[in-house]
């Protein structure tokens, strides 16, 4: 399907305010979309069905789910995007907004010193208004800037619409393997990947590398822990460690999704203290963000790597069922003619609020660039 054809299939399903979900996956060309054919609002509690998810990051609340049987699945080679302007407008402070966050992440810090948890995300959200609000506009500006990011637009008219081009995966599933991102620190990239970290961000990643690690044992075996990296998303570098294992026979995706969601790189160590704390002290609903997405249990098409020895085989492809979610970062929820941004940090005994405040303006800064 050409791109024209496609976003035209998918602009018809926004008039006709049908469920969507338009996406393109890292360092890919490919752009998906699921058509729901009703407006009605489905759920998953066991993760076996088909489909596309889009879970909050209050584990307690529902996940959405756009099941393959009800939807049309459509996908278009490459989408033709013309050079476009990105936004670098200067930052305009919001005192209030301001004196709120670094008054959290002193809370955040003197109840760490009083041992309630040993890290918490804390995070905060921005309205920015809008000349126009056409999310495929905004959609095509992240396919654009953001190559190596899981790029999305959401819609569902009971729920919302959002969009985002997030670094961070949660896990991917296929057969009984599977592997998850820790991903944690971040500072500004100045045209190098060689950097300096300070003990803070490799003790925060060590706090999600651990946390994820521990939490898998009961549920997988052959556990292999990457080494860390640093890698970059957009004009910001985090550091990354993967982990591998293998699922037990008695286990399923639904224990590993229990286990490690929400990670301590979105919400905090020990999980259900630093949660409660979240709850209780950001004031605003954080909804969607920090939560999860993605493709669950969807066949694809595999081939035969090309440099297989025997060339009959490579005539062979094969189906295998796959799930790959990502964690809701970098995203923002369109109402009308606002965006509302998300922004959030670790924070740990050795934080600095105003340093905090600084890290989630350059994170802002990077999603208001496509508006």
């Amino acid at each position: 399907m050409t791109s024209e054809d496609f976003f035209k299939c998918i602009e018809t399903q926004y008039n006709q305010q049908l469920p969507f979900v338009i996406y393109r996956k890292p360092n890919k060309q490919e752009v998906y979309a699921l058509l729901q054919k009703s407006d009605k609002l489905f759920y998953t509690s066991e993760f076996t069905e088909q489909g596309f998810v889009f879970s909050p990051f209050d584990d307690t609340a529902k996940t959405v789910l756009m099941p393959l049987e009800n939807s049309e699945y459509i996908s278009t080679p490459t989408v033709n995007l013309k050079k476009v302007e990105v936004n670098t407008s200067k930052y305009i402070v919001d005192k209030q907004a301001k004196d709120y966050h670094i008054n959290l992440v002193n809370n955040g810090v003197e109840a760490i010193e009083n041992k309630q948890f040993k890290k918490v995300v804390l995070s905060r959200k921005e309205k920015v208004n809008l000349s126009e609000g056409n999310p495929f506009t905004i959609f095509k500006k992240l396919l654009n800037k953001y190559p190596s990011a899981f790029v999305y637009c959401w819609y569902h008219p009971k729920v919302g619409l959002w969009l985002g081009a997030t670094p961070e995966t949660l896990v991917k599933i296929e057969g009984n393997r599977f592997s998850i991102m820790a991903l944690a620190g971040t500072q500004v990239y100045k045209d190098t990947l060689d950097v300096v970290w300070k003990d803070k961000e490799i003790q925060e990643q060590k706090f999600v590398t651990d946390f994820i690690v521990d939490s898998l044992k009961p549920s997988a075996e052959s556990i292999k822990i990457s080494d860390t990296t640093t890698v970059k998303a957009g004009s910001l570098l985090h550091l990354k460690t993967m982990i591998s294992a293998q699922l037990k026979s008695n286990s399923n995706l639904k224990d590993v999704i229990l286990a490690i969601h929400p990670t301590p790189a979105v919400c905090g160590l020990p999980k259900q203290a630093a949660k409660t704390f979240i709850l209780n002290n950001e004031n605003y609903n954080r909804e969607f963000y920090t939560g999860f997405l993605g493709e669950l249990n969807l066949e694809h098409i595999t081939s035969p790597r090309a440099g297989s020895r025997n060339i009959e085989n490579r005539a062979y492809t094969f189906k295998k069922k796959s799930t790959q979610l990502y964690v809701n970062l970098r995203c923002m929820q369109l109402k009308a003619l606002q965006a509302m941004v998300y922004v959030g940090g670790g924070v740990t005994i050795s934080s600095n609020a105003e340093k905090e405040w600084e890290e989630t303006v350059s994170k802002s800064l990077v999603i208001k660039s496509v508006l």
